[in-house]
């Protein structure tokens, strides 16, 4: 898989629902169309709620893994 160029890093780390998703709404505002965020956290139910988030407002959800007990999307 090719690595994913993003333009903007979201750390939501340490921070539990609804915090991360009420973060990501308010930075993808500023964005221009096209460009991409990564978002890291910690809370598990974002495994849920990011995909949701994304499917509801029309954003493509890039990637969505997990990498030592990080969430990890783009």
């Amino acid at each position: 898989m090719d690595k994913i160029s993003h333009q903007h890093l979201l750390d939501t780390q340490g921070l539990y629902c609804p915090e991360p998703i009420m973060m990501l709404h308010s930075k993808v505002a500023e964005m221009a169309s096209g460009e991409v965020i990564r978002v890291m956290a910690s809370d598990p139910a974002t495994e849920r709620d990011i995909p949701k988030f994304c499917q509801f407002l029309g954003y493509k959800l890039l990637l969505q893994q997990q990498e030592s007990g990080v969430f990890i999307y783009e």
